[in-house]
Formats: structure tokens, C-alpha cells, sequence
């Protein structure tokens, strides 16, 4: 995590994120480091698909069509996220934490993480196999900042 921040504040680079299955786990993670305030820009946590429509602007046909835990809502999520905050990267996360809400289709673990770096964005998916709400919060916040490191190394 310091080595975020370091790498962050080096490039004067400022990070946004918007969050839903992690439930503002990320951005906690990133605060609790002490220097976050030098790279850390706006942290949202769009749980309801209300607050996507209302706050981030997400089109309501692409909740209705695919679904908030879909890559085009993740993707839509990102974009938008980066009109309001104008950082350097942008990060979204939507998924189905569990233990219950899954599917077939859309599994207990299904998690999508969007980065968007400059005019390059990114639409990663991942099953977690864990059933554990906790485990699937924590290796998502874990996977994105792997993602974000990677991204701006």
C-alpha cells in the first residue's frame, strides 16, 4: 500500500475511486496510509443501482439490460467516475460479494474492476470462489490495487 502512494506521489498522479460490493473498502484501505492526502482525490460508494443512475450518470438501460455487475456497467462506471473527478487514474469495482444474490449466470464472487488511465480503460472480470462476503471484498481490494500498481509502474 505505501508503495501506491509512493509510486503515486512520485508521478503527481491522484487517484478516484467508486465502489459497490466493496463498500468503500478501498478507499479505506488507501486512507488509512499516512501521505493518502497527497494522492488520493474522491472516493464513492455507489451501492444502489439509484445512486449509479443519480450520481454517476450510468445510463438506466445498461442496468436494465446487463445488469450492474456487468462490464458494461463497470465500464460506464469508470468513464463517468473520471468526468467528475478528473484524476489521473480512476478506479470502479461492482460485483456480488455474497453470501447470497448470485446466480447461474452471475455467481456469489463475480466481480468486475474497471482502471482508467488517461484514454485507456480497462474492464477486468474475476470469480472469487471464496462464499465469504469478507474474503471477496478483501481479494477484490487486494486484485485492484495489484491492477492499479501494474497500471501506473
Amino acid at each position: 500500500m505505501k508503495s501506491l502512494i509512493k509510486i503515486l506521489s512520485k508521478k503527481k498522479f491522484k487517484i478516484s475511486i467508486v465502489e459497490s460490493c466493496t463498500g468503500g473498502l478501498l478507499a479505506s484501505k488507501i486512507t488509512s496510509i499516512s501521505g493518502a492526502s497527497k494522492i488520493f482525490n474522491l472516493g464513492l460508494v455507489t451501492y444502489s443501482n439509484q445512486a449509479k443512475i443519480k450520481i454517476l450518470k450510468i445510463n438506466k438501460y445498461i442496468i436494465k439490460k446487463y445488469g450492474a455487475v456487468s462490464h458494461e456497467c463497470c465500464s460506464a462506471m469508470v468513464k463517468n467516475l473520471s468526468k467528475i473527478s478528473k484524476a489521473h487514474i480512476n478506479v470502479s469495482i461492482t460485483g456480488i460479494a455474497g453470501p447470497k444474490g448470485g446466480t447461474k449466470q452471475k455467481p456469489v464472487g463475480l466481480v468486475y474492476i474497471g482502471l482508467k488511465k488517461g484514454n485507456k480503460t480497462y474492464i477486468n472480470k474475476y470469480l472469487f470462489k471464496s462464499k465469504k462476503r469478507t474474503l471477496i471484498q478483501k481479494a477484490t481490494v487486494r486484485k485492484t490495487l495489484e491492477l492499479v500498481v501494474s497500471a501506473v509502474k
